[in-house]
């Protein structure tokens, strides 16, 4: 690409200040102040907190939650003055790149990029390569001297635009070229691909709006008790090609193990790769040393920015990077999904870097997290007669048993299922939030599957080939801490958190904050005990007689009653395991405050 460009986005420019009377868009980046996250969504948030450190960024500009709420307020239709304001904001980089957009020289192309304030991975739509015509084509080609390149930019850009703006329902990715995209979604749908960038810009921006309203991002805000009227932000940034040479490339980089919590980078890397390769899994990618190995001085300036992006967030971050002919661009850097295991370990070791505060890492660890960790294991004495069926990569940790089934429809009518897919993408998440368990056949660590698997903290294996034809229709169980899936159902041991460092550290912390104290055995008297009388109802909130100095029983791992309990003034809990309640009890004596 240009020289232009290259400087540009080194330089971390943005294009111009904001026009002040505009209303629906912020430039991110350059020496702006910080935004509010509420309004730009926490991707464009996250693009101004990497230009302010310094490393390089593509230049963006970002169309506001405001004008989210204002599309579906007015039916969905761009509000007043969103068309022109659109404009302003293209103008602005094409003043920084040196580009023009749609133009016959130097084209501009961009990303149009959702994001809501809080962090839905996978859950919305992007589209990647928009502003494509024909006369782009031939210029792209003649400025990278790659016909080759231009053509597969410009069918990836339709099928990207035939799927999430004009709802074409087929495998697009399977057509070679643009021409035959263009021709499945007209003989499908009626319509073509417009040949306008600005028509094509207006549509996507209004395709990224209502994606925030599909099943799939419902399904995910209900499960994690995200409001639904969150609605999200358009970010609007200039493309970098990860597919342009053998020095370009995309991957995905965590700056802590997302599984295991320890403190070493972790992630993977496609040569000749766009971001959506890697995340939707229909590639697996290759781990981050492969990056190594072909540019270290890249990967060096890699590891350096995620160890920036790590102590300013004060957390383990999930970084989107972009390698073009050389140069990196980082896209993207957020708190990092990731399982039971990793919270804990990583609140514990943050204390230890003297980054946050014990009281703060119980904060950062929930009770539902610690019940996930102690969750039963594989019995090792059943290993050496069980059925080895086949293997991945464990993508999230744990255990799960069930029928094997082909569709998130199945998944969510069979309880405790286990749901098997070549790939997983946005559509399955249904099917994923109710499944016991998740396999796939292709993708990596960094994959949508693996990803939405450790926000769910459900077991997830990837990587295994001929999984579904494998597994589907057989009972089976994933052991996803060894990445193995065995025949029939093999019997399961419990975790003690006394054998866990971390989690008596951190029980350890709990006991000198918490309102109540835990204990297992006998409980001092007078006690109530949820779990003798017949008359206790297992699902209501127990009426605990005043004076009560202990109670005993299961329902005090629920929030209502342990609330109960505390209002009462319980200052003992009889429980088999102690942390979960010991930050139960924390959290709802913070809510008081």
């Amino acid at each position: 690409m240009s020289t232009a460009e290259t400087t540009a986005a080194q330089t971390t420019a943005a294009g111009p200040s904001a026009d002040p009377k505009s209303r629906w868009l912020v430039v991110v980046g350059g020496q702006t102040a910080e935004p509010d996250r509420d309004l730009v969504g926490g991707k464009a948030w996250s693009l101004w907190r990497m230009a302010s450190l310094g490393l390089t960024v593509p230049p963006a500009f970002v169309v506001t939650t405001d004008a989210c709420k204002a599309f579906f307020d007015g039916g969905k239709t761009l509000p007043d003055g969103m068309a022109q304001e659109l404009r302003v904001g293209i103008a602005g980089l094409e003043a920084t790149l040196g580009r023009t957009f749609g133009g016959t020289h130097q084209p501009l192309l961009v990303s149009v990029r959702s994001g809501a304030a809080v962090s839905m991975p996978g859950m919305m739509d992007t589209i990647l390569n928009l502003g494509f015509t024909d006369d782009v084509e031939r210029a792209l080609a003649e400025e990278t001297g790659s016909a080759q390149f231009a053509a597969e930019v410009n069918r990836r850009f339709h099928a990207f635009y035939g799927q999430l703006v004009l709802g074409c329902a087929d495998d697009l990715d399977s057509h070679d070229c643009a021409d035959a995209v263009r021709a499945a979604i007209v003989g499908e749908t009626g319509r073509d691909v417009p040949q306008d960038p600005w028509q094509q810009l207006e549509s996507a921006v209004a395709s990224v709006f209502e994606s925030s309203r599909t099943r799939r991002a419902i399904a995910y805000r209900t499960h994690h008790g995200i409001p639904q009227d969150l609605g999200t932000a358009v970010t609007i940034q200039a493309m970098v090609f990860g597919n342009l040479d053998d020095d370009s490339g995309t991957g995905v980089l965590f700056s802590r193990n997302p599984l295991s919590g320890e403190r070493e980078a972790y992630g993977e890397y496609l040569p000749r790769g766009q971001g959506e390769d890697v995340v939707s899994g229909r590639v697996t990618p290759e781990p981050l040393a492969r990056l190594a190995d072909r540019a270290p001085d890249v990967h060096r300036e890699l590891l350096a920015a995620a160890e920036r992006l790590d102590a300013h967030g004060r957390d383990a971050q999930d970084i989107e990077f972009t390698v073009q002919q050389g140069t990196l661009y980082m896209l993207q850097s957020r708190p990092a999904k990731r399982t039971a295991r990793a919270a804990v370990r990583i609140a514990v070791e943050l204390v230890d870097e003297e980054v946050i505060t014990p009281r703060e890492a119980l904060r950062r660890v929930t009770p539902e997290q610690v019940t996930t960790l102690l969750r039963p294991v594989v019995d090792p004495a059943s290993i050496t007669a069980a059925t080895l069926l086949g293997a991945g990569t464990s993508a999230c940790p744990g255990v799960a048993s069930g029928l094997a089934v082909a569709t998130p429809e199945e998944a969510e009518q069979i309880p405790n299922s286990i749901l098997v897919r070549k790939n997983t993408s946005p559509e399955d998440v249904h099917g994923m939030i109710a499944a016991a368990g998740v396999v796939t056949e292709t993708g990596g660590a960094t994959s949508h599957a693996a990803v939405v698997s450790r926000a769910l903290d459900t077991p997830c294996v990837v990587g295994y080939p001929g999984a579904v034809a494998d597994l589907v229709g057989k009972i089976v169980t994933v052991d996803a801490v060894t990445g193995k899936v065995y025949s029939g159902e093999l019997p399961t041991v419990s975790v003690d958190e006394s054998e866990d460092t971390d989690l008596q550290r951190l029980i350890g912390w709990a006991r000198e904050y918490s309102p109540v104290d835990v204990i297992r055995g006998d409980a001092p008297e007078p006690v109530f005990d949820a779990e003798s009388p017949a008359d206790v109802d297992p699902d209501a909130v127990p009426d605990i007689p005043a004076g009560t100095v202990s109670v005993r029983g299961a329902v005090f791992g629920r929030r209502d009653a342990l609330r109960a309990a505390l209002d009462a003034g319980v200052r003992t809990v009889v429980a088999d395991r102690a942390l979960p309640v010991l930050l139960a009890a924390i959290a709802l004596q913070e809510e008081r405050r």
